[in-house]
């Protein structure tokens, strides 16, 4: 917890020593209006963005399709546009490498692959993500994984769920029963007469 507050302090620190920089370089009137157009060049791609990604997100939701990839974009969309709000240089970069659709797809590849995905297989045992182990017990036995009833453990070898081994082998259709429902009116009706 403390480095990303030591993180979150770093990027003010780090902005205002690269303003006091540039101020030194060209000048305090030219760093400020650098800065008053990097804002305003973010907010307009902020605006543009947005839209196209709104649009996006409504066209899947027609087509019955789930807008993850849009979603997070929108995401990227909100803090990309406090970025670029926030005076400083530094900012205004990282909000507009956020606000760029071919640099913005790395770094959501990046998120979902690398965050989002190990947090919510963590919290759901991977019914979330459908990374769910499906059969027998997980690298038992001496031949690795059963996953899903494959590999060398399928079919009742080693340990897991077993099928029928060659000594106590039964059918399950001596166990079925065939019930049949008589179709009686009388004891539906009484008392609505």
């Amino acid at each position: 917890m403390l480095r990303y507050v030591g993180l979150l302090l770093l990027v003010p620190l780090l902005d205002s020593l690269f303003l006091v920089f540039v101020a030194t370089q060209i000048g305090a009137p030219l760093t400020i209006l650098l800065v008053v157009l990097t804002a305003l060049l973010g907010l307009l791609l902020v605006r543009a963005e947005s839209r196209h990604t709104i649009r996006k997100i409504q066209q899947k939701l027609a087509a019955g399709e789930l807008p993850t990839n849009e979603l997070l974009d929108g995401a990227f969309l909100l803090v990309a546009g406090a970025l670029t709000l926030t005076p400083g240089l530094v900012t205004d970069a990282i909000g507009i490498l956020l606000l760029v659709p071919f640099t913005r797809a790395p770094v959501r590849w990046v998120v979902r692959e690398k965050i989002l995905v190990p947090y919510m297989d963590k919290k759901s045992g991977g019914f979330a993500t459908g990374n769910v182990y499906i059969g027998g017990f997980p690298f038992g036995g001496e031949g690795g994984p059963n996953v899903g009833g494959q590999g060398p453990n399928a079919g009742g070898q080693g340990p897991g769920p077993a099928g029928p081994s060659d000594g106590d082998a039964y059918d399950l259709d001596e166990e079925a029963y065939d019930i049949d429902f008589e179709d009686d009116d009388s004891d539906d009706r009484r008392g609505f007469d």
